[in-house]
C-alpha cells in the first residue's frame, strides 16, 4: 500500500472502508461544480470504483489518493489524472472536505507530498491544475507551490446557468 508521510497528514491509497467518505463527496452538490458532476453517485458505482482502485497508473492514467491525519481522520481526497508517461506530464486535483479543515495548511502539505512523489517517483517534468478563477483558495494554495497562471478557458464552465472562467495552472520540474 502506498504511504506517503508528512509533518501532520499522510496520503493512502484508498481502501473498502472509505465508501461513505467517497459517498459523501461525490454526492455533495455543492462541489459538483469542481469534478464537473452532473448527477449522484450510487454506493455500488463507488463500490464497484473502489474496488478497481488498486489498478495502476500507468494502466488507468489516474491515481485517487486519501489524505487522512495521524488520527486516522479522513480529511480530502488528492488525484492525478490525465496521467501521461510520454509527455512526463500529469493533471493534480485536491479537495479538503469540511470547511473547518480547510485553510489550515493541510492542502498544502498533501499538495507539497503529491508533487514531490509526481517528480521522484513517476519521473513528471510538468503537472497542471484547473481551477475556477472565483476559486481564490485553490489559485492561492497552487501559486503557493510554484505553480504559475499560464492560461485563461473563457466561459469555460456552465454552471447554474452561468459561463465561468477557469485558468490553467503549470509547474514545471527544473531539475531534469
Amino acid at each position: 500500500m502506498l504511504t506517503l508521510k508528512g509533518e501532520h497528514i499522510y496520503l493512502r491509497a484508498l481502501e473498502p472502508e472509505d465508501i461513505e467518505f467517497i459517498y459523501a463527496i461525490e454526492n455533495d452538490e455543492s462541489i459538483w461544480e469542481l469534478s464537473s458532476t452532473i448527477t449522484p453517485y450510487s454506493k455500488f458505482l463507488i463500490k464497484q470504483y473502489l474496488e478497481n482502485a488498486h489498478a495502476d497508473i500507468y494502466e488507468v492514467k489516474q491515481l485517487r489518493l486519501v489524505i487522512s491525519n495521524y488520527n486516522d481522520d479522513t480529511l480530502g481526497l488528492i488525484d492525478i489524472f490525465d496521467f501521461d508517461v510520454k509527455n512526463k506530464r500529469a493533471g493534480i486535483g485536491i479537495l479538503i472536505k469540511d470547511n473547518e479543515n480547510r485553510n489550515k495548511g493541510i492542502g498544502k502539505e498533501a499538495l507539497q507530498l503529491l508533487i514531490n512523489y509526481c517528480f521522484t517517483h513517476l519521473d513528471l517534468h510538468q503537472l497542471y491544475c484547473n481551477i475556477s478563477e472565483e476559486n481564490t483558495s485553490s489559485i492561492k494554495l497552487f501559486s503557493s507551490q510554484g505553480f504559475k497562471q499560464i492560461g485563461l478557458k473563457k466561459d469555460w464552465n456552465f454552471n447554474k446557468g452561468n459561463y465561468k472562467n477557469e485558468y490553467l495552472f503549470q509547474l514545471i520540474n527544473n531539475v531534469h
